[in-house]
């Protein structure tokens, strides 16, 4: 019996552990020579090509590569390295980024690696246009939208509750009437007044936890949905609406700044700020947004839109310079212009500027704490638009690139970020999370 239990144990032990992969046994490393992956306009780069394969160098290693300034390489060749190396230059006339992408065939398949070198990125400038009246219009939009009631919702999550958080999903009006913003709310237990943080969401149509472990350290939370549908329905329903209905809602009436989908939902960040300040326990003090892709650029508006917010932390923001495409320049996600070139598009470069993370951007004040942060080797929101964005900010502002990322975070990343909320909102962090 002793034998038996022992043989039990081991099993349990031993069988999660099967059913993980982790990374790949080949490898494409790009590496340039400067640590910083930072270099002066006019300076050179070198570029290390190494193919790996159980962490040695693969012989005979038909690669692919194309070079040159990111989205506009123009610099593409096939060869074979006969040690599992290369060695490549390269160079920037002007601020910007040159990017090399490696793809290695190895027994059939294809292993990728990529490098994307800055060039005097803090002298990146945006291409777009501020219109005339863009304060006005958003100003006028958040004026009409607020005669409309709130008129919240508000249903306990008893299965997602821990000893120290409540959970809730919460519903709002926002800028009609049954025009509804769903989010997941978590409130600490202790009674008390706490500093709030809003979440706002990256592209794509899916359910939400909610910020629990935030709100276990001491604030509010709320992480809101942009689609006006529950957030806590079966993962098909949002793959059949992601899939069916809301398929590229991105590009929904971006010929008309009045019917953009994004108009709808930069109003609901703000009606969020609204429930927030009217229904939590709010200290009136500390009031923080921050998101990632989609959510980075919702994270400017928000902070734009909004002096209640006191700081804001943007990570790879999309939706930024979307006519730098058009100057050919790397341009943001969803690279509106890119591959037309924008022709016969006069209407959708107009609005564009209404929805442009940029010109958020431009109205942040100096009061307001910002946090930047990418990576120099993202392929869908380009680190181009990302360091031109910081740029235009004014005031008190950080950037911190972990720059090998890609569309994606590290976990140092990941703590850093949490660590600077916490103290923006004057939480001590507390050792562990229990659920």
């Amino acid at each position: 019996m002793k034998k038996y239990v022992l043989v039990l144990l081991t099993l349990m032990a031993v069988l999660p552990l099967e059913a993980q992969i982790r990374g790949s046994n080949i490898q494409v490393l790009v590496q340039p020579d400067h640590k910083d992956w930072t270099y002066t306009v006019g300076e050179q780069a070198l570029f290390v090509v190494s193919v790996l394969k159980s962490g040695a160098l693969l012989n005979g290693v038909q690669v692919d590569y194309a070079a040159g300034p990111e989205m506009y390489q123009d610099i593409k060749k096939t060869v074979t390295l006969k040690d599992g190396t290369l060695r490549l230059t390269g160079t920037m006339k002007q601020p910007g980024f040159y990017r090399v992408d490696v793809t290695a065939h190895v027994d059939g398949k294809e292993y990728k690696g990529a490098c994307g070198a800055a060039f005097s990125p803090e002298k990146l400038q945006p291409t777009t246009v501020m219109p005339a009246d863009f304060t006005d219009f958003w100003q006028n939009a958040i004026k009409e939208a607020r005669n409309i009631s709130l008129e919240p919702t508000k249903r306990l999550l008893p299965e997602r509750c821990t000893k120290d958080v409540n959970v809730y999903e919460v519903s709002f009006q926002n800028t009609r009437w049954g025009n509804r913003t769903y989010g997941i709310l978590c409130v600490p237990v202790k009674e008390g007044l706490y500093p709030a943080l809003l979440r706002v969401p990256g592209a794509g149509v899916r359910p939400y936890g909610g910020d629990v472990y935030t709100a276990s350290q001491g604030a509010v939370t709320l992480e809101i949905g942009i689609h006006g549908i529950p957030v806590t329905m079966e993962q098909g329903i949002y793959d059949n609406l992601g899939n069916g209905a809301l398929n590229g809602y991105w590009e929904y009436g971006m010929d008309n700044r009045d019917k953009s989908y994004y108009k709808h939902v930069v109003i609901g960040c703000i009606r969020a700020l609204d429930y927030i300040a009217e229904y939590t326990p709010w200290n009136n003090k500390e009031l923080g947004v921050t998101g990632s892709s989609q959510g980075g650029f919702l994270t400017l508006a928000t902070a734009a839109l909004d002096k209640r917010i006191t700081f804001y932390a943007p990570v790879h923001a999309a939706l930024c310079d979307h006519t730098a495409s058009l100057k050919g320049v790397a341009c943001g996600w969803p690279h509106y212009f890119y591959w037309n070139k924008g022709k016969g598009m006069e209407k959708n470069i107009a609005c564009s500027r209404y929805y442009d993370g940029v010109n958020f951007a431009r109205l942040i004040s100096e009061g307001q704490a910002g946090w930047f942060s990418f990576g120099y080797n993202d392929d869908v929101v380009p680190p181009t638009t990302a360091w031109a964005t910081y740029n235009t900010v004014k005031g008190n502002k950080e950037i911190s690139p972990y720059q090998a990322t890609w569309h994606f975070w590290y976990q140092e990343q990941w703590d850093e970020w949490e660590e600077w909320l916490l103290r923006q909102m004057k939480i001590s962090k507390k050792e562990k999370f229990l659920e």
